[in-house]
């Protein structure tokens, strides 16, 4: 059996033209030095693919184990931060402020409250922390302001009584991929 040999190579570690002496020889010449150079640096990127390979297992266990609880503080972030970019020319929904201060995405109707208004995107609105924090919302103002922002129709809508809803962990994923791609859009947008 006649095997062809690959022609003539250049050693990546001394840049000296070598004849592979077998087909399938690594891309380094037959010196020692050249040698343990590709093996020391084969297996570090071995090493690094098996350390990929096990965070990825690892945040696979993760994901799988996370309870509903992480899954809702995950998505109210990510739709907290959907509400701060979408308004973010407007100011406060409560005192009409423009500042440099912190933003918070205030809802209309608590959480607390109404839960089932949670991720509703009328019910969530750019507030300076101020009025957030300080002030509870600042409510009498913000009913005023969300009136001429929302319209009529849909404030009584709001303030009307709903469905309760439970979120399954399928649903969080869902939303948390929607208001995550809604970031994304704003994001190309603005720029």
């Amino acid at each position: 059996m006649n095997v062809k040999l690959p022609r003539k190579k250049t050693c990546p570690y001394c840049r000296q033209s070598y004849q592979p002496k077998r087909p399938l020889q690594p891309n380094v010449c037959n010196e020692y030095d050249c040698m343990v150079k590709f093996a020391v640096a084969h297996n570090e990127k071995q090493r690094e693919k098996n350390a990929k390979a096990d965070r990825r297992e690892t945040k696979a266990k993760l994901e799988a184990i996370k309870p509903r609880s992480k899954w809702l503080a995950e998505v109210q972030a990510v739709f907290n931060k959907f509400v701060r970019m979408r308004d973010d020319k407007e100011p406060c929904i409560s005192c009409g402020r423009h500042h440099e201060g912190q933003w918070h995405a205030g809802h209309y109707k608590s959480v607390g409250s109404c839960p089932e208004l949670r991720f509703n995107e009328l019910n969530c609105h750019r507030q300076c922390s101020a009025c957030n924090n300080y002030l509870s919302g600042n409510i009498i103002n913000y009913r005023v302001n969300l009136l001429a922002k929302i319209g009529h129709k849909n404030l009584t809508w709001l303030e009307g009584p709903h469905e309760p809803k439970h979120y399954s962990i399928d649903d969080l994923k869902q939303l948390k991929a929607h208001y995550q791609q809604e970031c994304k859009r704003l994001i190309k947008e603005q720029s």
